[in-house]
């Protein structure tokens, strides 16, 4: 072979390698642009746990040694039942929100 073959050759190699790294590179790039993305997610909207009938009870049983039995009655048939074992466990959160501003006004 020829000198100008050899380099012409050397040439088509390096450009060939050189195509492979930018690919992998994209490559990098969208993996952990990606990863980050989804941490940042992660971290913005931490898990919200499930309210427990027991959490529910016990703010609604405090409610009602304050004085608030009647009213902690109503917010249970408000909540389409006769008693909290009834309550529909969707209804949780709205349920005790309700319940922590009785006697607040």
């Amino acid at each position: 072979m020829s000198k100008t073959s050899d380099l012409s050759q050397a040439v088509t190699e390096l450009r060939s390698a050189a195509q492979s790294l930018i690919s992998v590179a994209d490559s990098l790039n969208d993996l952990f642009s990606g990863g980050i993305e989804v941490a940042a997610q992660l971290e913005a909207a931490p898990e919200e746990k499930p309210i427990t009938l027991e959490a529910v009870r016990a703010v609604l049983a405090e409610k009602s040694r304050s004085g608030f039995t009647s009213e902690v009655k109503s917010l249970i048939e408000k909540h389409g039942a006769a008693r909290l074992s009834e309550v529909d466990p969707a209804n949780y959160k709205a349920l005790l929100a309700e319940a922590e501003v009785l006697g607040d006004g």
